[in-house]
Parts: C-alpha cells; structure tokens; sequence
C-alpha cells in the first residue's frame, strides 16, 4: 500500500472518530473496565493492582481520553504533560534515573501511558493504534514540549522507530508491577516534527482541537462540546493551519 493511500485511509476513519475527555466518574468507569480488558486479553495486568485507576489519573498534568469510533468506545489512553517544576509521569517509576536526566536539562516532555485497545476491536481497526496515538502528537504542539516519550514492550519499538522517528533511550529493563521488560523510547520533537506531520497529516492539528483537548475547564467556555472532533482533513485541505515548524515545535 502506497503511503498517500494510507495517510487517506486513517483520514477517512478520523471523519468517524470522537476524543473524549474523561472528567466524569461514568466515563472513568468506562475506561477501568476497557483497561482491564485489554491488559488480560495482552496478559499484562499489573501485579497486586486492585484497581486499573490510580491516583495519576487525577493528577492535574494528566489527561486522560477516551477514544470513540461511530459513538463506540474503542481505545483509551492518558497523556502526562511533565515538566522540571511538575515531574509526575508514568515513566518516571522504571525509569527514574532518565527522567531526572531530562527534567534537569531542562526538558518538557509527554509521557503518555495506560494506552488500551478494545480487542475485540483491534483486529478489525488496524489503524487504531494510529488514532490512539494521535493525541499525544497533539499534546507535543500544544505544549511545546521537546520530547515525546514512549515506555514500550521491546517487540514493539520498531512500530515507534518507524512510525514517531523514535530513538532508543533504555533498551530494556524489568518492571516490578507488570513483571516484565519495557523499552524507553523518544521522540525529539523539534528535530522529527516537521517530517512526522508531513508524512504522517493526520496527526497534524488546529489550534482549536489543541485548546479543547489540553486547555484546562477554568479556560474553556462552558458550552465547550463533551467531544473533540479531530481536525486533521481540514488542516490537510487547507481549510486552516496546523502545527507550524519553530513555533508549536
């Protein structure tokens, strides 16, 4: 398959796609019971964990989305917006030795983490790691940040080598609440974003999609939409701009 036609493809399921915010203890509900659906089918519950909820979904850098396909919760995922002054991130329990590395150089990074798919889904939406994905590419422009991290499964780091331009940080160590071994990867956002969103358009962004998925609710209007429609078809038909190279990254 040509790359053109599947940039087209994933455009096509976006037309069909909702981010949702999860801020609402029914919605939240709703994303425990599809983590833990999707950690058993993977073999991959955390060990000793009585709840697929923990405090970082709470934290106030975190945002946690819940991905709807034709009204469908599909995939879900939680995104941490770290900083030198706000160090919480997922990434930080395994690899604390990096984070700290960053954070005093000065870095902002995304870290996003608890990423599921329905699996009774994925097999018949390939693309759904794509569109699950997306929002921390989203997050990477709204917040300037200068790395986006990815705490993967070792299998797994060619798809975020090939797809994010991802660098290996740490090449595997072992985790005490999964049991198993996790690759630290990251993307250098200001060295790869202008060729990731020209290859890959449909993670690109309005300024509008960005504000209501990451602008906090003391900042957004109270008549903000519960659904944030992806605007990736309009910025590729130059309907308006995306994320803009020295600017947003």
């Amino acid at each position: 398959m040509e790359l053109e036609g599947f940039s087209e493809r994933l455009m096509r399921y976006l037309d069909h796609v909702e981010y949702r915010r999860v801020e609402t203890s029914e919605d939240l509900e709703a994303i425990e019971q599809l983590r833990y659906k999707a950690y058993k089918a993977a073999n991959v519950l955390p060990v000793a964990v009585p709840s697929m909820i923990d405090d970082a979904d709470f934290d106030p850098h975190a945002f946690v989305f819940g991905i709807y396909y034709f009204e469908e919760l599909v995939s879900t995922i939680r995104l941490h917006h770290v900083t030198p002054q706000h160090t919480l991130s997922q990434s930080a329990g395994v690899f604390p030795d990096v984070m700290e590395a960053y954070l005093d150089a000065g870095l902002t990074l995304i870290d996003p983490a608890r990423f599921a798919v329905d699996p009774d889904v994925a097999g018949e939406m390939p693309v759904l790691p794509y569109i699950t994905l997306r929002p921390s590419i989203v997050a990477a422009a709204y917040f300037k940040a200068d790395r986006v991290l990815q705490h993967v499964r070792p299998h797994h780091a060619a798809f975020y080598k090939r797809v994010f331009y991802a660098e290996t940080v740490v090449d595997r160590r072992m985790t005490e609440i999964y049991g198993l071994e996790l690759t630290l990867m990251a993307t250098n956002t200001h060295t790869t974003g202008d060729k990731l969103l020209r290859r890959y358009p449909f993670f690109d962004s309005g300024v509008h999609e960005r504000r209501l998925m990451f602008g906090r609710q003391d900042k957004r209007s109270a008549f903000d939409p519960l659904t944030i429609l992806p605007s990736a078809r309009l910025v590729a038909n130059g309907k308006i701009s995306g994320a803009i190279a020295g600017l947003d990254y």
